[in-house]
């Protein structure tokens, strides 16, 4: 597609690894190029296994472990990394276990980890979920 007002070339691929549970209704990723840069918009990540199962019922910091493995497997399946992430949101159900994603989170973000929200929520729509994180990542073109 071409932005004809900024004489730009734009497109947007939707991308659904393998390495994470098959989506329904959405995709994981949206991964937009344009001359300069990638920028991948990866849809809220809860703690399902490949096979579309609930991850670590109860357990905050095992569905946080969950949770950032699917999005390294999105955010690898389109050429990036953790070092490319500029904005996360974090959505949590509750705080019991907050030191222990936090420890995850740290484990995969680093020293210097992009801009990010977190918000307790009353509930996810899948009813044992804990967590959801989304994010947006920038690699240059």
């Amino acid at each position: 597609m071409k932005d004809t007002e900024r004489g730009v070339d734009v497109r947007s691929i939707r991308v659904n690894p393998g390495a994470v549970a098959t989506p329904r209704g959405y995709a994981h990723a949206v991964r937009t190029e344009t001359a300069e840069a990638v920028w991948i918009h990866v849809a809220g990540q809860i703690a399902l296994d490949t096979s579309g199962a609930m991850v670590g019922v109860g357990d905050l910091r095992r569905q946080t472990e969950q949770v950032y493995e699917n999005l390294a497997a999105i955010l690898e399946a389109n050429g990036a990394s953790f070092a490319d992430v500029v904005k996360m949101t974090t959505f949590l159900t509750t705080l019991d276990g907050l030191e222990g994603m936090r420890e995850v989170r740290s484990r995969y973000l680093g020293e210097d980890p992009p801009a990010s929200t977190a918000v307790q929520v009353v509930a996810l729509v899948i009813p044992d979920g804990l967590i959801e994180v989304d994010l947006v990542a920038v690699v240059p073109a």
